[in-house]
């Protein structure tokens, strides 16, 4: 026989699954899309050999950015994507009676804060999901930008995915309902 919360655990962790997933994948949309500013959008591939010119939307200054700067929007924009997550996640999961263990929660948003980064540094030759396209047959997909269709886009969606049900799974750890 099971401890009672282990017993409550193996009964409700897919439930727990399944809302700790719904909820991770709403706040990767927010932040994502909504959090993110434009200039982390545009400058985080930036590099010194493919460098990126911002245009500021107000001053119309044009300013060239490198490898430096294209580290720090992607870091920035990670940080707010993680920070939307962990406070989606967790008054999701408070409102649905979910209680998370800390340490899960933090493993579960260190999986998808490396993740993010990773996927996200693009960096035009260099970039991991560039790479494993081209590995894996996928690279003139990853290039379509035409037909309605943006390659990159729908591949960076499906890397997150299944990433955030990675770290859905590993927030479930310990994880018991009130």
């Amino acid at each position: 026989m099971y401890p009672a919360d282990q017993e409550d655990l193996s009964r409700h962790r897919p439930a727990t699954f399944a809302a700790l997933l719904g909820l991770t994948r709403a706040a990767s949309a927010i932040g994502d899309f909504w959090v993110q500013s434009d200039f982390c959008a545009r400058v985080k591939g930036a590099s010194d050999e493919v460098p990126v010119i911002y245009e500021d939307p107000q001053t119309k200054e044009k300013i060239t950015h490198g490898t430096a700067d294209g580290r720090r929007a992607c870091l920035h924009h990670c940080l707010t994507y993680t920070a939307t997550q962990a406070i989606v996640a967790g008054a999701g999961a408070r409102a649905l009676g979910i209680r998370v263990h800390p340490a899960a929660a933090v493993a579960a948003l260190a999986v998808s804060f490396g993740t993010h980064y990773v996927a996200d540094r693009r960096v035009p030759g260099k970039g991991l999901l560039e790479k494993i396209a081209t590995r894996t047959g996928k690279g003139d997909f990853y290039k379509l930008a035409g037909f309605g269709i943006n390659g990159a886009f729908h591949l960076d969606s499906a890397w997150h995915h299944g990433w955030e049900a990675v770290a859905a799974l590993v927030a479930t750890t310990k994880a018991t309902t009130w």
